[in-house]
């Protein structure tokens, strides 16, 4: 039987935990535009969109390896920094506005005194330098980054943000756009609710079973109103 989008009354949802690049930030044609661009600095094989599309939501040394499974510690290493680089601070890079309907989002569960916490493939840097841009650093209990836990689908990073929240998986929900955030939220046994304008196509999304596939944050935002009654 499909877990509800919040849990029973008894239960109150008492935690979000949100995926960053492709979930709350439309990012992934800067992500695309600095891995290619990594690529060509270090001399490694230029790798296609689709591809490169697929690995969003590793962490960037997972996904080094996973686009050159032949390459060693130190150009790993040295291609990583690379792509850190551009991303950072390329003048030539895409633009990477939030998606339409954060703010309502977010304003909404924090109105409920809904926890909101972040579990992102970035590095601590780069969601700083990211919550700092948006101003959405003040909605955020618990933040968790890249380069401070093994990469997902390893359920290390969100196991974190709920221990710092003090809340149970069962009244946790994981919001994300990839299939290695779903894999992550199950490894880490808490409901997932899938986005569709991020990097992985509603398909693939479905294999996980979410509890949600939804186009938007406008349309989840919807669905919680629904699943709450309000609407």
């Amino acid at each position: 039987m499909m877990t509800p989008l919040l849990p029973p009354e008894e239960g109150d949802l008492r935690l979000v935990v949100f995926d960053w690049d492709g979930t709350l930030m439309d990012s992934p044609r800067r992500i695309v535009h600095c891995l290619q661009r990594a690529a060509k600095d270090t001399g490694a094989p230029v790798r296609d969109e689709a591809t490169l599309r697929n690995i969003i939501g590793l962490g960037v040394q997972a996904a080094v390896r996973e686009l050159y499974p032949d390459a060693d510690d130190a150009f790993v290493q040295h291609f990583s920094d690379t792509y850190r680089e551009c991303y950072l601070a390329a003048d030539d890079a895409p633009e990477t506005p939030l998606f339409a309907g954060v703010s309502d989002l977010l304003d909404w569960l924090n109105a409920r005194e809904i926890l909101l916490a972040v579990a992102t493939s970035k590095s601590r840097r780069g969601l700083d330098q990211a919550l700092e841009a948006t101003g959405l650093g003040r909605y955020f209990v618990a933040t968790a980054t890249g380069d401070e836990y093994p990469s997902k689908p390893n359920p290390s990073m969100l196991q974190s943000v709920m221990g710092r929240a003090g809340v149970e998986p069962a009244r946790t929900r994981m919001v994300g756009d990839s299939v290695y955030d779903l894999e992550m939220a199950r490894h880490a046994g808490v409901p997932a609710v899938a986005v569709t304008h991020g990097v992985h196509s509603p398909e693939r999304l479905s294999d996980e079973s979410p509890l949600a596939l939804q186009p938007d944050l406008e349309s989840l935002l919807e669905a919680f109103r629904r699943a709450e009654g309000t609407t």
